[in-house]
C-alpha cells in the first residue's frame, strides 16, 4: 500500500471507489454535499484532501477517514525529492561545532555545499573524519584539570595553532626568555607599553598571538607547543584589563618555562579570575603564584594593605603604584581579589586591547587572518 501510495495520487483511489460502487461523480458530490467540482479535482489530483474531505469520504465509503489522510499525506511525502542525507549531514556539523560563530569570524566559508562545508572542517581541525577525536585532547582547566575542552575551546585552539604555525622565528631559548621577564616588567608602568610584548618573546622563541574569544568558551589564555623548540603563548583578551592582562601572560609564561603541556601538547586556562580558591593542578599553582608575584611582589602588596587598612583610598592606591613602577589598575587588580571587592578603583583598570593587537598577530574584532 505505502509502495502504490507514493506514486499514485490518492484520487486514482478514489476513482476506484466509485467504480466498484457504480457511482458517478455527481452522486458522491450529492451524497457528501459538495460540488461535483471538488470530486473532480480529488480523482485529478489537482487538490488535496483536507481533513473535512477525508471525514465525508470516510463516512460515505465507510472506509474511516484515517485511510484517506494516510494515502494524501504519503502521496505528499512521495512528491518531495529526497535529499540524500545532506540535512542530516548538516545537522551532524552544527551538532559538532560551532558553524555560525566559525563562519561569522571568517574560520570557515559558507556553503550550501555540504562537501565543500565538510571539507573546509576536516582541514580546519586537522582530521581526516568528522567523527574523529581533535587532535588538542586535554585542558588544564581550574575545576577539574581532567576536564576535556568543549568544541568551543577546540575550534579557538586550532586557530590560534593555525596562526602561530606561519610565525617565523627563531628557536625558543629558555635563558633568554627568562632575562626578558625583568624587559617584561620594565613595561607595567602603561597600557601602551604592551605592544613591546610580542617583539620580545618573538626575541626568545616564543609565539605571541591574539584571537579574539569565542562566546562562551571562557578561555583567557594557553601554551602550547608546536614542536619541543616552538611554544606558543595565545591570549584571547576576553577581560580587557591591564592587570589581567600582565596577569595572564605571566601566567602562561611559567607555563613555558616550566615546559608544562609538552608531553600533550598545551595547557588551556579559563575563567582565571572565576576560579579563584578552587582546585588546581600543580601546573597550575606554579603558575599563578608566578603570576601573581611578578605583578606585585606578595611582601609589598601585604605591607601596603597592613599600613593603610581598613581605609583603601585613591590616592594611596596610585601613589603605592607610582613607588612600585607600575600601573595603578595592577594593584587595583591585587587588591580585589585579596579583598573580594571587584568594585574597588575599577576606573584605574584601563583597557590593553588597541595596543597590543597593534603589533601581535591577531584573529578577530573584525580583522581574519588569512591562514
Amino acid at each position: 500500500m505505502n509502495t502504490v501510495a507514493e506514486i499514485f495520487p490518492p484520487g486514482e483511489f478514489l476513482r476506484e471507489e466509485l467504480e466498484a460502487r457504480g457511482w458517478s461523480q455527481t452522486e458522491l458530490a450529492e451524497i457528501i454535499g459538495r460540488p461535483v467540482r471538488l470530486i473532480n479535482e480529488l480523482i485529478a489530483g489537482k487538490k488535496a484532501i483536507t481533513p473535512e474531505a477525508a471525514i465525508q469520504l470516510g463516512d460515505s465509503l465507510g472506509t474511516g477517514p484515517e485511510l484517506w489522510m494516510n494515502l494524501e499525506s504519503q502521496y505528499q511525502l512521495s512528491k518531495v525529492r529526497s535529499t540524500d542525507g545532506l540535512i542530516a549531514r548538516r545537522a551532524k556539523l552544527y551538532e559538532r561545532f560551532p558553524v555560525r560563530e566559525m563562519i561569522k569570524r571568517g574560520w570557515i566559508e559558507a556553503s550550501k555545499n555540504i562537501e565543500v562545508l565538510e571539507q573546509q572542517f576536516l582541514a580546519f581541525f586537522g582530521v581526516d573524519s568528522l567523527d574523529a577525536e581533535i587532535p588538542f585532547c586535554h585542558a588544564a582547566k581550574k575545576t577539574d584539570p581532567q576536564d576535556l575542552p568543549s568544541m568551543l575551546q577546540l575550534a579557538w585552539l586550532c586557530r590560534a595553532r593555525r596562526i602561530a604555525s606561519e610565525l617565523v622565528i627563531a628557536p625558543y631559548a629558555e635563558a633568554q626568555l627568562r632575562q626578558a621577564l625583568p624587559r617584561l616588567s620594565a613595561l607595567l608602568s602603561a597600557p601602551e607599553e604592551t605592544r613591546h610584548v610580542p617583539r620580545i618573546l618573538a626575541e626568545c622563541g616564543v609565539r605571541f598571538v591574539v584571537v579574539e574569544p569565542i562566546p562562551g568558551a571562557k578561555i583567557d589564555g594557553a601554551c602550547f607547543w608546536l614542536t619541543e623548540s616552538q611554544p606558543v603563548v595565545a591570549l584571547s583578551l576576553r577581560l580587557d584589563r591591564i592587570d589581567n592582562f600582565w596577569f595572564v601572560l605571566r601566567h602562561e609564561i611559567e607555563h613555558v618555562l616550566q615546559r608544562h603541556g609538552q608531553d600533550r601538547g598545551y595547557i588551556l586556562d579559563q575563567d582565571i579570575e572565576g576560579s579563584a580558591g578552587g582546585p588546581i593542578s600543580d601546573e597550575e599553582a606554579v603558575a599563578n603564584t608566578a603570576a601573581a608575584n611578578y605583578c606585585v611582589a606578595p611582601d609589598e602588596i601585604t605591607g601596603f594593605m597592613a599600613r593603610v587598612a581598613p581605609f583603601f583610598k585613591e590616592e594611596r592606591v596610585v601613589l603605592f603604584a607610582q613607588r612600585l613602577n607600575v600601573h595603578p589598575g595592577i594593584i587595583v587588580g591585587q587588591l580585589q581579589r585579596r579583598l573580594g571587592r571587584y568594585d574597588l578603583f575599577r576606573k584605574h583598570q584601563v583597557k590593553v586591547r588597541q595596543f597590543v593587537t597593534s603589533s601581535a598577530l591577531t584573529d578577530g574584532w573584525g580583522v581574519v587572518h588569512t591562514a
